[in-house]
């Protein structure tokens, strides 16, 4: 793991090192004036406040959070378009779109207010992972209703740095720019990041020859495999930064330099992890789905989301200086979540044994089917050039050894197809990892 940047940069220390007594006190504040306006605002809200029997003068901290009712994303779906809004339409300035929905799409409203809190978010995000006005920053996120793009493009120029807005696509020009501009940091999804230093590669550059020092991924789950990969194909600190649409975008919470799980923006967000069966909240250390609260968006405020995103969350002092609770990398998501034949697997998983192994690229796909009423998971793995290759001996015996590896961490047997090097359709945005053939 690269250690090359030291310095830990810090955008509002203010808010960002604030004694946890008196964030707490300050998140109770917000949380009450955020209660009263969704209840006065939204009437789906209200209507299933008055359902448990809860009014806004029953919420005086952070500790009565519990009393509330869950919002989920079908509560977006069954609203839209407006329905969730806490502000007149006259008072939303933006509308945002979440990517990869199918059916009735999914947007937000943002208030001036909420896209001036976003963008902070993001300038500390970004300020974490060594930004500052001296860097020259691509963005290769999509930009549109997708959050991503427009998101890192704001915070990049709030601290005041120089922006190249590439959006996503048109990889060897992207590499051009990056070469030929002097670009320091890149923001992108891991996945592409990867396909550019592959790329980067192929155009017969070295990593050496390019500026970057560091980058911001995000928009998808990425492991620590594919964080070593990453710094290794671009030579760079890698740190990663989340959000979802529903309670800002990217920048929700980020990695600082120490990369030790993700600082979440507390002073604008309410965090829990709950036990997603039960739905009872769970203690700090415990593995469970995120949930979040909004309490300074005025838009369209989200009153205990669940993310359908599972981790563990870390209040424990960190290194840089940073007060704020630090969530985990997402270990998978309740929703993308397979069953083989009564096993919960996760794609992740899958990831944590291709990316540490020799002879493959980090590009996979997994396809599931059902023969004779059996569930089967077929992991197709893509080959390097070098492995490619090989001998057969050299080959079969690496499709042994990832049949037994995943069979170790997932407790399946799989069907291993190792497939010609860029075989796989590479993504410009999220990747797309699952195929599931069953009608279930």
């Amino acid at each position: 793991m690269r250690s090359a940047l030291k310095e830990h940069k810090i955008y509002d220390p203010q808010m960002e090192c604030m004694n946890r007594d008196e964030l707490r006190e300050l998140q109770s504040k917000r949380l009450r004036e955020t209660v009263k306006l969704e209840y006065e605002n939204v009437p789906l809200y209200r209507a299933r406040m008055d359902a448990k029997g809860v009014k806004p003068e029953d919420i005086r901290t952070v500790e009565d959070l519990r009393l509330l009712p869950f919002s989920e994303k079908t509560d977006l779906r069954d609203e839209f378009p407006f329905g969730l809004f806490a502000a007149p339409k006259s008072q939303i300035v933006r509308i945002q779109g979440s990517s990869g929905t199918t059916g009735k799409p999914i947007v937000a409203g943002y208030t001036q207010n909420d896209v001036e809190i976003w963008t902070e978010m993001v300038a500390r995000a970004i300020t974490a992972a060594g930004g500052g006005k001296e860097d020259i920053i691509q963005v290769a996120y999509g930009y549109g209703l997708f959050t991503g793009g427009l998101g890192a493009h704001q915070g990049a120029t709030k601290i005041g740095a120089m922006v190249l807005p590439m959006s996503s696509g048109n990889t060897q020009r992207q590499v051009l720019m990056m070469k030929e501009l002097g670009v320091t940091m890149l923001c992108c999804t891991p996945s592409y990041a990867t396909f550019l230093g592959e790329t980067i590669r192929e155009m017969g550059i070295k990593p050496e020859e390019l500026k970057l020092k560091s980058g911001c991924f995000g928009a998808e789950p990425w492991s620590e495999e594919m964080r070593a990969k990453l710094e290794e194909l671009l030579g760079i600190d890698a740190c990663d930064i989340y959000g979802l649409t529903e309670i800002a975008g990217p920048g929700v919470a980020f990695e600082c330099l120490e990369k030790k799980g993700m600082h979440v923006n507390e002073d604008h967000v309410i965090v829990e992890i709950i036990d997603p069966v039960t739905e009872e909240p769970l203690p700090y250390g415990e593995a469970g789905e995120l949930v979040f609260t909004t309490i300074t968006k005025t838009g369209m405020p989200m009153l205990r989301y669940r993310t359908h995103d599972i981790c563990r969350l870390d209040a424990s002092e960190c290194k840089c200086g940073r007060t704020h609770v630090r969530m985990e990398k997402i270990s998978g998501r309740t929703d993308d979540m397979l069953v083989i034949s009564g096993v919960n697997v996760f794609p992740s998983q899958i990831e944590s044994v291709l990316v540490g192994l020799d002879g493959v690229s980090p590009h996979y796909m997994l396809v599931v089917d059902r023969v004779k009423s059996l569930d089967k998971l077929e992991v197709q793995v893509e080959l390097t050039e070098e492995m490619f290759s090989d001998t057969v001996a050299e080959v079969e015996k690496l499709r042994d050894d990832i049949k037994e590896k995943i069979k170790s961490v997932v407790g399946i047997n799989t069907k291993i197809q190792l497939v010609p090097p860029k075989s796989i359709p590479r993504s410009e945005g999220k990747a797309k990892r699952i195929i599931d053939k069953r009608n279930i």
